[in-house]
């Protein structure tokens, strides 16, 4: 059984940080491509960054040059490193596993999310 976990969300001020995690088992993690994504209220969901099984990274323009992206193969996580924070950046992040690069299948596995609430 495939399990996406996400952590490390919550509530910053505008111009802080923040460090998502987010823990996968069941797959065979270092082959995989994995996303985030976020969405947030009354809006659509939205490619946010991804890093593929090869390494290669890939950014959403909105957070380009403020998040940053890794994983650890040894831990099966990936972590989203998010900096300069603003308030627009308020919504709820999922992390995806098994992408294709930036973009999601039908076989893609979601976490539950984790809220991310950034105040002016």
């Amino acid at each position: 059984q495939v399990q996406v976990v996400e952590s490390g969300g919550g509530l910053v001020q505008a111009g802080g940080s923040l460090r998502l995690s987010c823990a996968v088992s069941g797959r065979t993690f270092s082959r995989d491509d994995m996303g985030w994504f976020r969405q947030a209220p009354g809006k659509e969901r939205e490619f946010v960054a991804a890093i593929r099984w090869t390494g290669f990274t890939s950014y959403g323009d909105l957070v380009k040059g403020r998040f940053t992206i890794s994983r650890d193969n040894v831990k099966n996580t990936i972590y989203l490193q998010m900096s300069s924070l603003k308030p627009e950046d308020t919504a709820v992040y999922y992390c995806a596993s098994n992408t294709a690069g930036r973009l999601v299948t039908g076989s893609t596995y979601w976490g539950q999310g984790t809220q991310v609430t950034v105040s002016s």
